[in-house]
């Protein structure tokens, strides 16, 4: 891989974890949390792979391309759920993790 496709990859999983884990929180103060328990679940999971790929990535871990195909896996499930619910914070959620999972796709080519 590229330097550039590294370090594009790793600036889109670290954009995608920060709107993520801010995305768990304000679903958190939802008045109907149950509602958005789907949502905060796969937050939590996209936030955790995208910081795992994007610390994979950095260091050049024989694995690098394994995490990021189930990264973008798991950020095409979040995204999908977070564009189900029209509050802002999961729209943009939905936008970071959409724009991480086409640059974990690219790390695997």
């Amino acid at each position: 891989m590229s330097h550039e496709t590294d370090s594009a990859c790793i600036e889109a999983c670290n954009e995608c974890a920060a709107a993520c884990n801010r995305c768990a929180a304000a679903c958190l103060k939802e008045d109907n949390v149950k509602m958005m328990s789907r949502c905060i679940a796969l937050d939590m999971d996209c936030a955790e792979i995208c910081q795992f790929a994007a610390a994979a990535i950095a260091r050049g871990s024989e694995w690098a391309t394994d995490i990021c195909k189930l990264c973008a896996d798991i950020c095409e499930a979040c995204a999908e759920e977070c564009e189900k619910h029209k509050a802002p914070h999961c729209q943009a959620c939905a936008k970071a993790c959409r724009a991480c999972a086409v640059a974990c796709l690219e790390m695997t080519h």
